[in-house]
């Protein structure tokens, strides 16, 4: 996990690449809101990976976020590079890279920090299960 106070910031080279999968890079707030919108429209749940460019962890998830995209066509998932969009993120309270955060209809439902390979698998698993072909149930707090 990549702290974010007084982090180095990568340059232009150390773009993260998603080699191929769907995930849909945002690269301003406007994009952000435009994909959210989407995603609630199609009924889809969003998968979105706060993440630094800069941080060596993102360069092992990435592949596997991307994999994930495209064995979970249900789901919508996004990229935010924190570096980038440092107002958009801090509006989020992003303390670590990656943070993923889990969103129905806009609203965030789940969230995991770090590069965990085995809890983001499990989670994605979990919201794709509950998706748009799930029946929906009002659920007590």
């Amino acid at each position: 996990m990549c702290s974010l106070p007084g982090q180095q910031h990568g340059d232009d080279e150390d773009k993260i690449d998603f080699g191929g999968g769907n995930v849909h890079v945002v690269k301003s707030k406007e994009d952000w809101d435009e994909k959210v919108a989407e995603a609630n429209k199609d009924g889809k749940i969003a998968v979105a990976n706060f993440s630094a460019s800069s941080c060596s962890n993102q360069r092992v998830i990435s592949p596997f976020y991307a994999e994930m995209s495209q064995t979970y066509p249900q789901l919508m998932f996004l990229a935010v590079d924190v570096d980038e969009l440092m107002d958009f993120s801090s509006s989020w309270d992003i303390r670590a890279t990656p943070t993923f955060f889990f969103l129905k209809n806009g609203q965030q439902v789940d969230k995991l920090v770090g590069a965990n390979k085995p809890e983001l698998e499990k989670k994605v698993a979990a919201v794709a299960g509950a998706g748009s072909d799930a029946p929906r149930h009002s659920v007590p707090s």
